[in-house]
Parts: structure tokens; sequence; C-alpha cells
């Protein structure tokens, strides 16, 4: 016998009773005669039957389910964040659909459209660096849904968001490069669409302002996110008649991506150039040498964000949820390729 889902239709027509008796029955209401309520318990138990989840969503209006929509799985930044975003939601009785865009603006939009007609009750989510889609998530948030972004946040959105302060880790990365001895620092700053981006680039320039270092547009170089950036970056510092002595750059990979060119090109880390990574990816400590890097509070990150969409479910309508936008400290840990005194001063 092929097996299928049991219906209630099925369970009425075996125990020849209407089909609203065992909607009831099944869903313990007060107005069921206990022997019929244990019958069509009985045999549900019996068949196998299950609800249909859709049609239990549509009406109770919600799925307990909650999409989550990231760049990329290649950096454990991300990871680390849904373990968060997991452990807090599961404690209030909701699932997580998890999506990653592949660091693509129509994969991403995709991936949203494809949750949305799951009916997920709200979303959790990380732009990808090339993302044009904030007309619709303002669509999305314009209709109520429930969003929070984390990490890779849009200016353009008004949703509640969880960052770090980017700006203050930014400069205190570049400063210790300053305090090493490090004269001509290059910048591999990330898509400027994005607000960590700007920010981490200022933290950059304020640094080298505060310390009388001239702002050089050669040493500003436009990366984007993934390592493949840095390996170009690298190929372009190698090409520079005027060479940098030191790298800050926006996020690990970049980084990373650029050390290993340069050292495949004879350039010594970090007597040569000193090197800082952004957002403590498990390689820092893997790649020789290990790489100085600010370190995010991940798994916090992805628990205030969990609470604050648990906020906006209860709370659709309140402006004060809305507008909320909480900034997490971070810490800067020095490793031995920004390290040319060799003092983490």
């Amino acid at each position: 016998m092929t097996k299928h889902r049991v219906t209630i239709k099925e369970l009425a027509k075996e125990l020849k009773i209407s089909t609203s008796t065992v909607s009831r029955a099944l869903g313990d209401k007060w107005d069921v005669n206990p022997e019929t309520r244990k019958a069509v318990l009985e045999l549900a138990e019996k068949w196998n039957y299950r609800p249909n989840p859709i049609s239990l969503s549509l009406k109770q209006q919600q799925t307990m389910t909650i999409g989550v929509v990231i760049p990329e799985f290649m950096n454990t930044f991300f990871p680390e964040v849904i373990i968060g975003i997991q452990s807090t939601l599961e404690a209030e009785g909701y699932s997580i659909l998890i999506s990653q865009s592949n660091e693509s603006s129509e994969k991403e939009l995709k991936n949203i459209k494809t949750l949305e007609a799951r009916l997920v009750d709200g979303f959790i989510i990380s732009l990808t660096g090339v993302s044009v889609n904030t007309e619709y998530l303002q669509k999305l948030l314009d209709r109520n849904t429930p969003l929070v972004l984390f990490n890779r946040v849009s200016d353009s959105l008004d949703s509640p968001r969880v960052v770090i302060n980017d700006y203050k880790w930014a400069f205190e990365a570049v400063e210790h490069l300053i305090d090493q001895g490090f004269k001509k620092i290059v910048h591999l700053a990330g898509p400027d669409n994005l607000q960590l981006s700007r920010q981490r680039k200022k933290g950059y320039i304020d640094a080298l302002q505060k310390h009388n270092f001239p702002i050089e547009d050669k040493f500003i170089i436009p990366c984007g996110l993934v390592m493949e950036k840095g390996v170009l970056a690298a190929h372009r510092i190698l090409e520079m008649e005027d060479k940098p002595d030191a790298i800050f750059a926006v996020n690990d990979p970049v980084a990373i991506g650029a050390m290993k060119t340069l050292q495949k090109n004879g350039v010594s880390i970090p007597r040569d150039m000193g090197v800082v990574g952004f957002s403590e990816s498990q390689m820092a400590m893997i790649v020789e040498p290990n790489l100085t890097s600010v370190e995010q509070p991940t798994f916090e990150m992805g628990k205030i964000a969990a609470e604050l969409l648990l906020e906006q479910l209860k709370n659709k309508k309140d402006e004060a949820v809305l507008n909320k936008c909480i900034t997490l400290n971070a810490r800067l840990n020095i490793r031995e390729s920004s390290l040319r005194n060799g003092v983490t001063k």
C-alpha cells in the first residue's frame, strides 16, 4: 500500500462522524464528548495522522519558522552567529530555515522570496556585499513583516539591527600598525553600499589623520569581501612603485588572500608588510604567521538579533522596537602578522 498523509476527512469517515468533530477533538476543544475524543485520538495515533503544516499555519497565521539569509558559509563568522540565533529561537519554540546567497544579489532576492513563500514568520538577514535588494526589503517592512539585519546592514532600511562599533575597532587596528612603526598603510576597502565598509574606512582615515599621516587615494583599494579580491589587491600592491609597508583589510578573507599572495611573491610578513584583518575567522589562527584581527561577539550578535525579532513578533507596530540599533563591542587580537617591533602595545 502506498503511504500517504492521512487526512481529517478519512478519520471522520472511518469513525462515522463529521470532520468538524474530528478537528475539535484533535484541537482538544471542550465541546467534544470524552469518548469521541478518545476514539479520534486513538485512531489518529494508529494511522499516524499528522496535521498539514501549511493548513495549520494558515489557521494560526504563523508557522513558528524564521528565515535566516546570510551571504556565505566559507567564513566561520556566519555559522557562529547562526548558533546564537538558533539557540534563542528554539527556546521559544521556533525553527529556522537558512539560505546562503553566495555573495549574489540575485540569489539573495530568490532566497528571500522562497522563504516568503514558505510563510516564515520573520527574517534575520545579513546583506551580500553587492545587495541591491533594499527596495524589496523595504516593501516587506512596509507590510509589517518582522525583519532584523545584522553585521552587514544598510542605512536605507528602517529595521532593527545588530552591529559592532566598526569605526572604533578599525581605528584601533590602524593605530596598532602605526604603533608598530609602519608608515605606509594601505586599506583594502569593502563595498561602499555596506555600512560596515564605510565605518571601517572612516576609522582607517581618522587614525592616519590623528598621527599626521597623509591620506593617499592610491592606498585605498576598493575590494570585495572574499579571498579572491584580496589576491587581486595584492597584485595591485606588487605593481606599485611606492609600495605600502602594511595592510588593514576590511575582513579576514581579504587579508588572508592578500597575505598569501604577497608571501608567494617573496614579501615577508610582517618584516616587509604588516597585515591586520577584521572578523576573527578560524583561519586567522591557522595561516602563518597568525593573523592579527578584530574579534566580534558572534554568538551574542545572533542571540540579540533573535531577541529583536521576537520583540517584533510580539509588537509589530511598536516604533521603539522597529528603530532599535544594538551596537556591540569587540577586541583586537594581536598576533605575529603585525608585530614588526615584537610588542603588543
